[in-house]
């Protein structure tokens, strides 16, 4: 089987989020199950496109806004990532350093996803499933089923992946001339709300619709940004299907951007290292219990809390407490943040911006990982710091509901189960209460390091559903 993964992010490539983790994992596990997976994304000026090899299959030209844009498709020439990947070029709208957040990302990513589908009309052949993940490629069930540059592709079955549906990508109908021609009778598949959604119009034309956790599914039943109502009209194509992780990339015993490598056996001494080394260049105290958070500084991750829960949590600590955080977001609370460290000198610190192997290091070393968001479709931080031996603190909802069990139910992490100070600064004391446990800590240690979040069972999931046609 071949299927083809359009998305805006794919790791190492261009991340910004879980999106761009599930894409750079996700092919390569279906490729080991004996299936031909690739993924094509935009061609951004990243380290990644500067340093690597790569032939031009595809020369062309896109025409949006009576603007004729080159176009030049890239394919990674040494199967690095595991699967083939292709790299949509069109100067003057793609060729910049960052994914989103530009004035024109409406016109970029459309003439990304236009660009594609002209490449693939042109193949020989037709893949057996185009698979699209979120808004960004929201577009592409819609023109391969409706456009008439694309009838070849009418037949060819395609899969929207919703990773976030509060972002939907919707653009004024004065753009509709944008699109490639197709039966102006068909407007209303792109219609929601009285604007063009590219989310509700892949929800209407995908032939399957997968949330990337089963809770998930359930949740934006009654909470999605406006689209409740028609996706309980295509629930019935609907399945939820949780996100794994790449244990290769995420695999302590041996992740080079550790301090030091350990496995389930020499979890004590190896988290213990790693500890030393962090505490040391972030001026904490080994000694103590080590709380961290990482992520973007978003209200949907509950960060605009997170200032005052470490200072009631310091406080009702009285200093045998050390908090550690790693994350960039809304400038408000990254000035916030970065206070705290000028009153808890030695309890408390903050690392504003991305940084990859810190965060490596962070789940190494941490002995708890707050997670207090008040959205969360799937979430793989969880999933991350079990790996590494890091009990999370969540709150229940989407998939961290569905990874994390409370100690009080038998299980293995801390839960809450609303995004507010109290609740947060509550779940923070007892962990702390479970730190001062050293044996029952130690036994969580190893049995949440043996949990399997791997790709193996979502791939084969993903599989299933695209047979379903």
């Amino acid at each position: 089987m071949e299927i083809i993964h359009f998305s805006a992010e794919c790791y190492p490539v261009a991340k910004v989020g879980g999106l761009g983790d599930v894409v750079g994992a996700l092919p390569k596990y279906q490729n080991k199950l004996g299936h031909v997976a690739k993924v094509v994304i935009p061609a951004y000026q990243t380290k990644f496109f500067q340093q690597h090899e790569f032939e031009v299959v595809y020369d062309g030209w896109v025409k949006l806004d009576f603007t004729n844009y080159q176009v030049r498709i890239f394919r990674e020439l040494t199967n690095k990532l595991g699967f083939d990947l292709y790299l949509v070029h069109i100067a003057g709208l793609l060729d910049r350093e960052k994914v989103y957040g530009y004035h024109d990302d409406v016109s970029r990513f459309l003439a990304f996803q236009i660009a594609a589908l002209d490449w693939m009309a042109q193949w020989e052949h037709l893949p057996d499933v185009v698979h699209c993940h979120d808004h960004h490629t929201g577009l592409i069930p819609f023109m391969m089923g409706n456009c008439f540059n694309y009838t070849k592709l009418n037949q060819v079955p395609t899969v929207l992946t919703i990773h976030n549906a509060q972002y939907q990508g919707q653009f004024g109908w004065d753009k509709l001339y944008y699109l490639p021609p197709y039966d102006l009778w068909n407007s209303s598949k792109l219609d929601w709300g009285g604007a063009i959604n590219p989310l509700a119009a892949a929800i209407k034309c995908a032939w399957r619709v997968t949330t990337v956790s089963p809770s998930y599914l359930d949740e934006i039943s009654h909470v999605a940004n406006g689209l409740e109502n028609l996706l309980a009209q295509e629930r019935g194509k609907s399945a939820g299907i949780l996100n794994g992780i790449d244990n290769e990339v995420w695999n302590p015993q041996k992740d080079p951007m550790l301090f030091k490598n350990f496995n389930s056996r020499t979890v004590e001494s190896g988290k213990k290292a790693n500890k030393e080394e962090l505490c040391r260049v972030f001026n904490l105290d080994p000694n103590k219990p080590l709380f961290t958070f990482i992520g973007r500084l978003v209200d949907e991750k509950g960060a605009d809390l997170l200032p005052e829960i470490c200072y009631q949590a310091l406080a009702q600590s009285q200093g045998e407490i050390n908090i550690l955080m790693l994350g960039s977001g809304d400038p408000g609370v990254e000035d916030r943040l970065n206070e705290i460290t000028q009153h808890h000198p030695g309890h408390y610190n903050a690392y504003i911006g991305y940084n990859e192997s810190l965060s490596h290091q962070i789940y190494a070393g941490a002995d708890f990982l707050l997670m207090p968001s008040r959205v969360e479709p799937c979430g793989l931080n969880q999933m991350y710091a079990l790996r590494y031996g890091t009990i999370p603190i969540v709150r229940r909802i989407g998939g961290l509901k569905d990874t994390v069990i409370d100690i009080g139910d038998g299980g293995f992490g801390i839960c809450h189960d609303q995004t507010s100070i109290w609740d947060v600064v509550h779940a923070i004391g007892r962990a702390y209460a479970l730190y001062l446990n050293q044996k029952k800590m130690k036994e969580i240690r190893k049995f949440i390091m043996a949990l399997d979040h791997s790709w193996d069972s979502a791939a084969q999931q993903y599989i299933d559903l695209y047979q379903l046609k």
